[in-house]
Order: C-alpha cells, then sequence, then structure tokens
C-alpha cells in the first residue's frame, strides 16, 4: 500500500499531450508523470495500476473530485485529503518534483 500525490501541469504542451499527470509515492518518492491528452478522471482511474493507494492527496480538481473518483476511493477505503486552493506547499512533493520536471524539459 502507499500514499500518492497527484497533481496537473498544463503549461508543458507538446503534440496532441497537453498535459502531465504527476503521481509521487509519498513513502518511496517513486514518480511516475506520463504525457496526457486529456486531464479526466479516467486519466486517473487508470493510471492506479500499482494498486490502492491508502490515501490520495490532490487538489480540488474536477478530475479528483467528483462522484466517480469520490465513489471508488471509498469503495476501496481510500482516504482522500484535499490540498488548501493557491498553497502549493500542500502538495508539496508533486510540486518539487513538477518544478525538477519543467527544469529537465
Amino acid at each position: 500500500m502507499y500514499e500518492v500525490l497527484i497533481s496537473w501541469d498544463h503549461s508543458l504542451i507538446s503534440n496532441d499531450y497537453s498535459y502531465i499527470l504527476f503521481v509521487v509515492d509519498y513513502v518511496s518518492r517513486w514518480v511516475e508523470a506520463p504525457a496526457t491528452r486529456t486531464n479526466d478522471v479516467k486519466v486517473v482511474m487508470d493510471f492506479l495500476k500499482f494498486g490502492v493507494p491508502k490515501a490520495l492527496i490532490s487538489d480540488q480538481g474536477t478530475h479528483f473530485c467528483n462522484r466517480v473518483m469520490s465513489s471508488l476511493l471509498e469503495k476501496y477505503g481510500v482516504l482522500h485529503r484535499i490540498a488548501i486552493p493557491y498553497h502549493p506547499q500542500a502538495n508539496g512533493q508533486a510540486e518539487v518534483f513538477n518544478r525538477e520536471i519543467k527544469k529537465t524539459l
């Protein structure tokens, strides 16, 4: 089981891929950052391939805060913590990796 921090970035646009989904395992600090065409709930659901996390920390985006996601998280007993708006430190690890990937690209 793991905890994940998730955030989106749409300032890095390439071809048809307009978004980057940042996923950070809070415990091991493993980072995945796939480029995606959309930033909807389906992309997030498809991405959770490593099993069910204990907790999900996200921003208040509609791709994280919606009925589909809420019912799925409730079904699997995942604690959903929502970061404070306009306060990137609340989702700090994802923001650090976001900044590093931007520098690399």
